[in-house]
């Protein structure tokens, strides 16, 4: 049976202004009005682009059994993950009621083996752990360079040994199409989706950086669009689970 846990995040409030600033920060954005507009959007900016970094290493995903999804919108990679893998169970996290909505809808007579969970990822803990696949497809780019690497973190506690973690983003390559293409049009993007859902990141963080500190290892990398669209799997090394 299909579940759907609500949760909220936490604030220590040292005085009412300080709550109020520390909640206005920390809110995460409404993704629900685009729920319904995501696919359209998407496929009117870069056709089938972000579809194929999103997929790019799901033959490879064949035999993971518990997999947690960070932020996939609308659910096309879960749905696709479900599709391709009989035994996935998948947790599905997203602070969008509306988003998980279009996931499980999208995920059919599979919806079955997804548990949906309606929280903002930065406060989520889990029950299902350990985890052999973590996803993130564009999502890592709404937080800052500090709250990845506190994910990170806890996604390290919440793994198994042999666990893949698959990130897709945005990226600015280190050249005049960097520059002059990538930079501003990230831009752009930044400033319509600060409109759009309330987004306070306004630049791409150091995802890298981020997940190196927490002890993650990038090893497969792919690439669209001159650089622009990037898919990475990361593993980390060193990882104990104790039941």
């Amino acid at each position: 049976m299909t579940t759907i846990v609500n949760s909220e995040p936490l604030a220590t409030r040292s005085d009412a202004a300080e709550a109020a600033l520390f909640a206005r920060n920390r809110r995460a954005p409404n993704f629900d009005r685009l729920a319904k507009l995501y696919f359209w959007m998407e496929l009117s900016t870069f056709g089938p682009f972000l579809s194929r970094c999103r997929q790019a290493f799901l033959s490879e995903l064949k035999s993971v059994r518990r997999a947690v999804v960070l932020g996939d919108g609308d659910g096309r990679f879960t749905a696709e993950l479900l599709r391709v893998n009989s035994q996935v169970r998948v947790d599905a996290v997203d602070a969008s009621p509306a988003m998980l909505d279009a996931l499980l809808h999208r995920a059919g007579q599979n919806a079955d083996r997804v548990s949906a969970h309606c929280a903002d990822a930065r406060e989520w803990q889990s029950a299902n752990s350990p985890y052999d696949l973590v996803v993130s497809h564009f999502f890592l780019d709404c937080l800052s360079t500090e709250e990845i690497r506190a994910l990170a973190m806890k996604v390290r506690s919440a793994i198994s040994p042999s666990a893949m973690w698959i990130v897709s983003d945005f990226a600015v390559p280190h050249s005049w199409f960097g520059r002059w293409v990538a930079h501003p049009l990230i831009s752009l993007l930044y400033r319509a989706f600060g409109i759009l859902t309330g987004l306070k990141i306004r630049c791409l963080p150091d995802h890298h950086g981020a997940l190196r500190n927490a002890g993650f290892t990038l090893t497969h990398h792919r690439c669209w669009l001159r650089g622009l669209l990037v898919s990475e799997m990361w593993r980390c090394q060193g990882v104990e689970w104790e039941a």
